[in-house]
């Protein structure tokens, strides 16, 4: 057999793992849909299953809420609102102005684990602003360990001045490393999120560039509906998709339209994004999603409800984001 390098091997093993996970995954949205039926089991199954009482409906993906809208309220709150609602947990911020500040960890992260169970939810995984292997990242990581959370969002490399691109992929290439070794300490999985605009990574080809020499099991990939809408067109957030599937350890579930915004000096039509309800924007989410699980993605999914603020299409208070996160939640289920 010819020798394979270390990118491929780690991409054919971890595709050929998919692969598998494809094939159950096609059967389970068929089971929760109809449950077991009279016809689908033999005499003696169906005498077996009536005796024991109706098996347990099939789950699909955890599904937890980016607590950045509901940073007003207490963690306790939050995560009694969220069980209210039907989410599995949350998707914690603890960074600079988050839900818990970094420098607060040890203290305030397993007061919010605690809180999290007695509520009946998780947290499933924390959004930080880690984009260095230093000392507070250090701190972070180990209280996360400790506490079972096994996955990060890492914080965001900004796009400096047009022409230093090769360079500055190639600087982030190694502070990613540097993170990864640290991270692995741990035991926890780092996860790079694309970010449209003037970020690194802006779109899923350019996270694919970071990644293609890391294993999944140092680095993952946070994929994002809708800023890989925003930068992907037509196709190129599928295409993304494609690239990352062995890395693909995070989804966050947002949407957008697009609105006049004036014209420049030169008279051209600007352009620019309103986050809305999931269901109302460009995003093709029931393709996005169909994407996700031809390759195998059964992970968590995040919704971001980011109804707050000028960018979104209504400013909503604290109490309707919620409302609107409930709408959004039936309908990203019913898509699962």
């Amino acid at each position: 057999m010819a020798r394979l390098g270390r990118r491929d091997f780690f991409a054919c093993s971890a595709r050929a793992g998919l692969g598998l996970a494809a094939g159950a995954l096609a059967a389970a949205p068929l089971l929760e849909a109809t449950g077991v039926t009279g016809g689908s089991l033999g005499l003696g199954a169906r005498r077996a299953a009536a005796a024991d009482g109706p098996a347990p409906a099939a789950r699909g993906p955890k599904i937890a809420c980016f607590t950045k809208s509901f940073q007003d309220r207490p963690i306790p709150e939050v995560c009694r609102m969220f069980k209210q609602i039907g989410l599995d947990g949350l998707d914690l911020t603890v960074r600079p102005k988050g839900h818990i500040e970094p420098a607060q960890v040890a203290e305030e992260l397993p007061q919010a684990v605690a809180a999290a169970k007695q509520a009946g939810v998780e947290i499933l995984f924390l959004t930080t602003a880690i984009t260095d292997a230093d000392a507070d990242a250090e701190r972070l990581l180990a209280v996360a360990a400790e506490q079972g959370i096994r996955r990060i969002k890492l914080g965001y490399y900004r796009y400096k001045p047009f022409g230093t691109l090769v360079a500055q992929l190639a600087e982030i290439r190694k502070r990613l490393a540097e993170v990864a070794k640290l991270a692995a300490k741990h035991q926890v999985l780092p996860c790079v999120h694309v970010h449209s605009g003037a970020f690194l990574p802006s779109h899923g080809t350019q996270l694919y560039e970071l990644l293609r020499d890391f294993s999944p099991q140092e680095v993952g990939a946070y994929l994002d509906t809708g800023h890989m809408a925003v930068e992907g067109g037509l196709d190129g957030w599928r295409q993304g998709i494609d690239l990352l599937a062995p890395w693909i350890a995070l989804v966050a579930v947002k949407n957008f339209s697009w609105e006049m915004a004036g014209r420049d000096e030169q008279g051209q039509q600007v352009w620019r994004t309103r986050t809305v309800p999931i269901a109302d924007g460009v995003c093709p989410l029931p393709r996005f999603l169909a994407a996700l699980k031809s390759v195998g993605y059964a992970g968590v999914y995040s919704l971001h409800s980011e109804y707050k603020g000028s960018h979104s299409l209504r400013d909503l208070g604290t109490d309707e984001c919620l409302q609107q996160t409930a709408t959004d939640l039936q309908h990203l289920r019913s898509l699962l």
